[in-house]
């Protein structure tokens, strides 16, 4: 019954609060639709935690979309073999989880230390801050662990899964054999999803592309008159 419930009904709650969350928050919080930054309380710790969080978030990203949305099947069409495939996972995919977690460990240090950002972190913080800390961690684990690459292949059970999910046939058996580790992995990272309207992760969706094709600013100094 607990399985029927998380992998074949918990996506799509999760799906509506996170649409209808985002277009609440929109309808009447605009104004606090921002990343809340404590740039002016502490820069140092911040850009190094930051760029280091960002990046390896981002090629943890890339990671996921070529393991989980693209199918097995296509990687075996272009060549690239089981061996091949989960080399370059381990090649790309540790370094990157190593990168994003320490900046996540960076940020999360300078918050617990630095009294004036404690003093301004809300539980919603923590709360995110957590779960991407059990979400990084438990991907990490779960990757280490699978180093043999006679291991667990995620690409005949999880990302089918996936894809049954995004068309809305969600099939729960296909997560029957999946290790607990990968389940906690995927259980924290849809209740990120849960939060995510109602934190500031809407930053994310708030990226500034009208700057591109903005005028130039033109600034004069004034001159006083000669008298």
């Amino acid at each position: 019954m607990l399985e029927q419930f998380l992998w074949g009904y918990f996506p799509y709650i999760v799906l509506t609060i996170f649409i209808g969350g985002h277009i609440y928050r929109y309808q009447h919080d605009q104004f606090g639709w921002t990343t809340k930054s404590s740039e002016f309380l502490e820069k140092k710790s911040l850009r190094l935690g930051s760029i280091l969080f960002h990046w390896g978030i981002i090629f943890v990203f890339i990671g996921h979309v070529m393991g989980i949305l693209i199918p097995k099947a296509f990687y075996d069409a272009i060549g690239v073999s089981e061996h091949m495939y989960h080399t370059m996972a381990i090649a790309f995919g540790l370094p990157a989880g190593i990168v994003a977690i320490i900046g996540l460990a960076i940020l999360i240090q300078r918050r617990l230390t630095i009294k004036r950002i404690r003093l301004t972190t809300s539980k919603a913080d923590w709360l995110v801050l957590i779960l991407l800390a059990i979400v990084m961690l438990t991907g990490f684990a779960s990757t280490s662990l699978n180093v043999n690459a006679n291991g667990f292949d995620y690409r005949t059970t999880i990302s089918p899964w996936f894809r049954t999910v995004l068309t809305f046939r969600a099939d729960p058996t296909y997560m029957e054999s999946v290790p607990i580790w990968f389940k906690i992995h995927i259980v924290s990272a849809l209740c990120i999803f849960i939060v995510w309207p109602f934190t500031r992760l809407v930053h994310i969706f708030s990226m500034p592309f009208r700057y591109l094709g903005r005028s130039y600013v033109v600034y004069r100094r004034r001159v006083p008159k000669q008298q």
